[in-house]
């Protein structure tokens, strides 16, 4: 009996003495690169042409991370990246459809040697 009253106080002191981890001077813990969505390169959406099918454009840049049911003409491309210690870089692409064609495309990504107005 008197070993359990002792085993919960114990047990209690060494769990939270998980919570500290000591730094060592000169070793950094690993950090990943995070990344998410779609990369869409300026090369990629050079491809781009105004008539494309949905098919051809699937081909260039891929599935579309976004695809609205209520807007079917209208695939978004979505990309983020974390870097340790850097900043956050984020791209954004709509691909816009009519009757199944390219119209147009917006976003941060523009084609290589395209300018904008």
């Amino acid at each position: 009996m008197r070993m359990h009253r002792l085993l919960l106080p114990l047990s209690a002191a060494l769990l939270s003495g998980c919570g500290y981890v000591p730094t060592i001077p000169g070793v950094t813990p690993y950090r990943i690169d995070i990344q998410q969505g779609n990369f869409v390169s300026q090369e990629m959406v050079g491809q781009l042409k105004p008539g494309m099918s949905k098919d051809q454009v699937r081909l260039v840049l891929g599935t579309p991370l976004l695809t609205d049911i209520f807007h079917a003409d209208r695939w978004d491309y979505v990309y983020w990246r974390e870097r340790p210690g850097a900043k956050r870089e984020q791209r954004k692409l709509t691909v816009f459809f009519e009757d199944g064609r390219v119209t147009r495309v917006d976003g941060d990504v523009v084609a290589a040697g395209a300018t904008t107005n």
